[in-house]
């Protein structure tokens, strides 16, 4: 049977049309590889799955120096939601460079043997946990969901999401589902002079003290708390001994000096100030030291 000269020009229209709204379409993703101990969300026009992270960057435990209650605590955490017993979300929180997010990722070699899992989420992600947490929740591995260096800003509705998975809205909050979120601030959202009571309201606000509960709310929903604070002198050199035995390398005298010159110049000592200097220290010749 002939086709009309009409009907296949139409069709021929359409075809092209359907091929150009395919090319916009993101590619779809990979089926998951449930044997992979990292992952991260990936999402694109809508379309969000879980991709598997080959190599996976986790330091061991006994490398960060300075932070052994934080630790403790986390390790104890971790521990039972692993072996299936009740635990918390965790928010850790404060100065820069202490070791909060290289804390969560050392979790992974040391719990992944027991079925622990970790997985990455960006906070413009977040509006899409429900369907992370139906994508997670019928496995029978221990999945934390981390994220990282988190706040929000005014007008930011992402962190009503994160609320919800918190305490899991109407729907019952996934068992082997955990939040381990990082973050400079304390309470997630910015906190300024016209919150306090005291203050008239600002911006015509009529209930000022249910702005601050909205603002507090979030971080409220983390059972446990942990707080890292600037490196003293003493701390700050320990650190930069673990380091530098990682490279076989003594902290002797000239490393001392060397690395108390160093923090001078960076305006600041924490773990990250300490990683920094035993990279380069180590890396030098026995002559540049003496250099200096």
């Amino acid at each position: 049977m002939t086709l009309p000269p009409e009907l296949l020009a139409f069709l021929s229209r359409a075809n092209t049309l359907m091929q150009q709204l395919e090319a916009t379409l993101p590619p779809a993703l990979p089926a998951v590889d449930w044997t992979a101990t990292a992952f991260r969300w990936h999402s694109h026009q809508g379309r969000g799955g879980l991709v598997a992270v080959g190599a996976p960057h986790c330091l061991a435990l006994d490398t960060l120096a300075g932070v052994e209650a934080q630790k403790a605590q986390l390790l104890r955490n971790t521990r039972q939601f692993v072996q299936g017993r009740s635990a918390n979300n965790v928010l850790l929180t404060g100065a820069r460079g202490t070791g909060k997010s290289s804390l969560v990722k050392a979790l992974l070699p040391e719990f992944a043997a027991q079925g622990l899992r970790l997985v990455e989420v960006d906070k413009q992600h977040l509006a899409e946990l429900t369907q992370i947490l139906d994508c997670l929740a019928p496995r029978p591995e221990r999945f934390i969901l981390f994220c990282d260096d988190l706040s929000f800003e005014e007008g930011d509705d992402a962190y009503k999401a994160l609320k919800s998975a918190l305490d899991g809205g109407l729907s019952r909050r996934a068992d082997n589902v955990l939040v381990y979120a990082t973050s400079n601030r304390r309470h997630l959202m910015p906190e300024r002079m016209a919150d306090n009571l005291g203050q008239r309201a600002a911006d015509g606000e009529i209930h000022p003290a249910e702005t601050v509960e909205e603002k507090v709310s979030l971080s409220e929903r983390f059972g446990l708390w942990l707080s890292f604070y600037p490196f003293d002198q003493d701390t700050y050199l320990a650190a930069v001994g673990v380091w530098l035995a990682t490279f076989q390398v003594p902290l002797d005298e000239a490393a001392q000096r060397a690395a108390l010159l160093w923090s001078l110049t960076r305006g600041a000592r924490s773990g990250r100030v300490a990683w920094q200097f035993a990279c380069d220290w180590a890396g030098r010749t026995a002559v540049e030291r003496l250099q200096g």
